[in-house]
């Protein structure tokens, strides 16, 4: 197929965003059938946000048959990625497609080596399984594995599929997973962010000892966990935190967090810092101050 012929593929699946359903579903069916990883993967985005249940079965046939061959039928996984989402989308309640996707690993080749482009895969059909109704035994017994995935982005979806499954059991795996620690701090500031999400109170204090932690990149993945709650008790920890910091890097990248918090009273570190401060952070307070929604009419 010349370029121009699938270019005028993809726009013809793009016009049925917007179609009429009984107009739409049949060419839809049709794309998801394609070949072409890229034309299925974007007919496959389409019914999950139009969620044309009509299309459930076809979503599910398609995910399979992009299983097979994988790195010839679905290259970076952009069919089996849209499909995924979609499922989740549409409420699919049969956990065997997601755990399917969880265990699939899918290595091509890249620069004279391998890579394994299924990370992505793996972390959706995580996030999507907590949904689907299992024993949270099951679901964490597939969960556990992913959170030693080779793969960052897989470890850290793990991490969020713990937390959105919101059990004691998986608050226990969290808080081991953040004292062992990992090589990515974002993945260990998932961590952190679904602990204070599920018992704020117990974990306000586990996560502010990381405050103290000689990693710069790891305080700081605490102290972004502590600004992004609502939880009363998070700022006066932030407060304690930056009047102790000697790092003026640090401290320009903690008024930045505490610009964004969504606590009411991180306007009052923003003035005080704009007040105790002078230069460039000073400036920047002040900035974050006047942008801040919580310092109108304040």
């Amino acid at each position: 197929m010349s370029k121009q012929a699938f270019e005028r593929k993809l726009e013809q699946i793009e016009a049925l965003r917007t179609a009429p359903e009984a107009e739409a579903v049949p060419p839809l069916r049709k794309a998801l059938r394609d070949r072409n990883n890229y034309a299925a993967g974007k007919a496959a985005r389409i019914v999950g946000e139009r969620l044309l249940e009509a299309l459930h079965p076809d979503l599910i046939e398609a995910f399979d048959r992009f299983l097979q061959d994988p790195v010839k039928t679905d290259p970076q996984c952009w069919a089996k990625n849209a499909i995924a989402k979609s499922l989740k989308d549409l409420e699919h309640s049969d956990a065997e497609v997601f755990i399917r996707g969880i265990k699939h690993i899918q290595m091509e080749p890249v620069w004279g080596s391998h890579q394994d482009t299924a990370a992505t895969l793996r972390g959706t059909c995580a996030l999507a399984l907590t949904a689907c109704g299992l024993p949270a035994h099951e679901v964490l017994l597939h969960l556990v594995d992913l959170l030693a995935d080779p793969e960052a982005a897989a470890r850290q979806d793990a991490v969020r599929a713990v937390g959105q499954l919101g059990t004691i059991e998986g608050t226990l795996l969290l808080r081991l997973k953040a004292m062992t620690g990992d090589e990515e701090p974002a993945v260990t500031g998932q961590c952190f962010s679904a602990l204070i999400d599920m018992l704020p109170r117990e974990y306000l204090p586990f996560v502010s000892k990381f405050l103290k932690s000689a990693n710069r990149d790891l305080a700081m993945e605490a102290a972004g966990a502590l600004c992004a709650t609502r939880e009363p008790g998070a700022l006066p920890l932030i407060e304690a935190f930056w009047n102790r910091l000697i790092d003026q890097e640090m401290k320009r990248d903690l008024l930045i967090l505490i610009g964004g918090s969504p606590n009411p009273a991180s306007v009052d570190l923003l003035r005080s810092a704009a007040e105790s401060t002078s230069g460039k952070l000073a400036d920047q307070a002040r900035e974050l101050l006047a942008r801040s929604r919580f310092a109108q009419g304040s």
